[in-house]
Formats: structure tokens, sequence, C-alpha cells
């Protein structure tokens, strides 16, 4: 398979191409515009083996994407390119909008010409993923899961740009006849996750003896996938996955976020006694909650288990500890990265208009 990643600098697509270019044994173009959270040192370890390649362009240069689809001659497309931050899409909405719109559109538009080019044999073989987030389905209350036939309701500018480009994949298929696979997924964690997400953000808190910022009560709950077993799932669903239909990926690891905080601290507690002094109740700091912010998110990934045969490997308390342990052995990775880009000051504190 020749597969074009967008996005395979990032943390979940960094995932993806090492898995496809080491034990998949796939040629990968990583396409990459290479923002804030884009990090080519996750890659150090395929960089250097023959069929990997790295691509710096935008994915809104039509241009430069038409070209690389015709000289790499993709037989596959997993699209991971995005803003993903809610926080930060409450800042500055324009750039979700870019990216994750006009970016997907463009995206599709190319893939539309040069799947209608491609000899019928060809053509057969080709797929369009698009890799999405469970943040689409808005919010669930105290019970009940999301399926694929979940309603949309995105509730942040993320989540609706997120929606947004699902809605032209699906569109660009059912107009076009392009064929895609869509897949939403729940919280991914793990390790090289840029530090202003919350698993990181909160080990390296600790680490640093600094307080543990909790938004609200810290009662809103999610569901944990670890980043490889997200990237497996997405391997299959590309491989094995129906021409469109829609794959839920989900951990079946819901858990309250003051709970994931505090299994953090304990965590490093034990792995490095010496940077833990205090109290879970002294280290953590309960905040003003973020606008708009989902109550609960919990997938039901029963498709995937029941279609395509896929089930997450990591428990959240296996996959936890491997990641912190990930985070106090990698200290070269992240200290460049709170030195010169993310200090870890909070963001997304727009005003909220409404509470509905």
């Amino acid at each position: 398979m020749r597969v074009i990643v967008t996005g395979g600098a990032g943390f979940i697509g960094s995932a993806v191409c090492r898995l496809l270019v080491r034990d998949k044994k796939c040629e990968v173009l990583n396409l990459d515009k290479l923002t804030y959270a884009a990090d080519l040192r996750t890659l150090d370890s395929v960089a250097g083996l023959p069929n990997y390649r790295f691509c710096k362009e935008d994915i809104c240069d039509k241009q430069a994407v038409t070209k690389i689809f015709e000289e790499f001659k993709p037989t596959a497309v997993m699209h991971l390119a995005a803003e993903s931050h809610v926080d930060r899409s409450i800042d500055g909405p324009a750039a979700f909008v870019e990216t994750n719109i006009v970016g997907t559109f463009t995206l599709l538009e190319v893939a539309r010409a040069y799947f209608d080019a491609l000899p019928e044999a060809e053509k057969s073989a080709f797929r369009f993923h698009h890799i999405s987030t469970d943040e689409v389905y808005g919010s669930l209350g105290d019970d009940g899961l999301f399926t694929e036939e979940t309603a949309y309701a995105p509730s942040s500018p993320y989540s609706a740009s997120k929606a947004s480009s699902d809605h032209l994949v699906s569109a660009w298929h059912h107009t076009y006849g392009l064929p895609v696979v869509i897949s939403n997924c729940s919280n991914n964690y793990g390790p090289y996750q840029f530090p202003e997400k919350l698993i990181p953000l909160m080990i390296l808190n600790a680490l640093h003896g600094k307080k543990l910022p909790v938004y609200g009560k810290g009662l809103n709950t999610r569901d944990w996938l670890h980043v490889e077993d997200h990237a497996e799932a997405l391997f299959t669903i590309l491989t094995k996955g129906k021409v469109g239909q829609k794959y839920n990926v989900g951990g079946c690891n819901e858990v309250k976020n003051i709970d994931v905080v505090r299994a953090i601290f304990e965590t490093v507690k034990a792995l490095v006694p010496e940077h833990v002094a205090r109290s879970f109740e002294d280290a953590v700091s309960y905040v003003s909650d973020r606008p708009g912010h989902d109550w609960r998110y919990a997938i039901d990934p029963s498709k995937m288990q029941k279609e395509l045969d896929w089930t997450p490997k990591y428990s959240f308390d296996t996959g936890l500890r491997q990641t912190v342990q990930w985070y106090v052995d990698n200290r070269s990775w992240w200290e460049p990265i709170l030195n010169n880009k993310y200090n870890g000051d909070r963001l997304g504190e727009a005003v909220s208009v409404s509470n509905d």
C-alpha cells in the first residue's frame, strides 16, 4: 500500500506513520504543514527508512497537494491533519475553520480528481479514510453511549469544524462516488502528546511540583483511548472497513477528569517519589470551567469489535502507567516544548454567552 498520511507529524498521525512504516511495511508519505503541535522528532525511528518520506505542505494548497498525489500515486489517504485543541478553538476559531473545513474540502477535491483518473482496477483498491472525533456528537448525560447513528450536536468551534468535515467527506462519497470511510474516536493519550492536553499537562505539572488545575469540580467524564490502540484501529478500518461506512473507536475506559488527575498524581508519585512531596489534596486546584464544556463522552465500539474484530489492548491503568513512564524517561523531548512553544498557561478563557 502507498498511503498519504496528512498531519503525520502530529500526535495521532505520527503513531499511524510509525505503525504503517515499521509494522505494516507500507510506503508512507507524511504530508504536514508543521504547525505548533507538530514535531518531526516523533518520527525519528522511521525517518531513515526507505518506505517513508516527509513533505512539508499545507492541505489548503490545492496545487501543491495535487502534485503530491500525481507523483506519489497513493492507494489510500489517511486524513488526520487538523487543529484539535478545544481551548485554542475558543480563543481563535478561524484556524479551525481554515484547516478542518477548507483543508478537508481541498483534499477531497484533489482526491476526487485523482480517483476519477485512475484505471478501474486501481479505483476498486483506493480508499479515503477521514479520521474524526466523538466530540461531533456533543454531550451525553449520565447514561448512554455514542453509536454510529448518534445525531451530531457539536458544542465548540473545534467540534463544529470536525462535524463539518465529516459531512463533507460523506457528501463526496454520496455525490461523487469517492470511496471513503470515516472514524470517530474518543480522547487519545500516550507518548509524544503535546502538553497542552490534559494528561501530559498534568504529568509535567506533577513532575515540576506545580498545581494541577482541574476545570469545575472535575466531574466531566471522558472515554480514554491509547494512541497505539487507535493507530491499530485506523489501519484495521482502512483495510477491512466497508466503503461509505462509519466506525466509532473507543477505549472502553470512562473516567471522570478528577480521577484521571488523581491517577496521574499517584503514578508520578510511585515512579519518581522524589518529585512529589505533597498530598493530592494539596496539589489539585479547581479552576473556573471551560465555556461550553461537554459533560460526558462515551463510545459504543461494538461495530468495530463485531465487524472488524478489533479491541483495544491497553486498559487505562496499564496505558497511563506506560505514558507517565515515557514522560519521565523522555525529558529531552518535552523540555524544549515547554521552553519554546507552550509553558503550560491556561487557554480558552473566552466568556461563555450561554450555559445551554
